[in-house]
């Protein structure tokens, strides 16, 4: 299983919302990031998906400020 093949797996979650931002994201915004904001959009996949959605969906902000320029990117898909 290559590196997307994985990171694709990785975004397949309990909620069915969830996967679709998810997924969406990795169709349209992934291969523009560069090398760090792939890697922490990694560690943000390490997350329960409570955080997630509401980080996507703008209900809350990860405490981490590193995630914020990822997540904003996640929010606009």
């Amino acid at each position: 299983m290559g590196n997307d093949d994985r990171l694709r797996w990785r975004c397949r979650r309990g909620l069915l919302e969830l996967d679709l931002i998810l997924q969406g994201f990795l169709e349209r915004r992934f291969a523009r990031l560069d090398a760090t904001e792939k890697a922490i959009f990694g560690e943000l996949l390490e997350n329960p998906d409570p955080d997630l959605l509401d980080w996507a969906l703008g209900r809350s902000e990860p405490a981490d400020p590193r995630y914020h320029g990822v997540v904003r990117q996640l929010r606009a898909g």
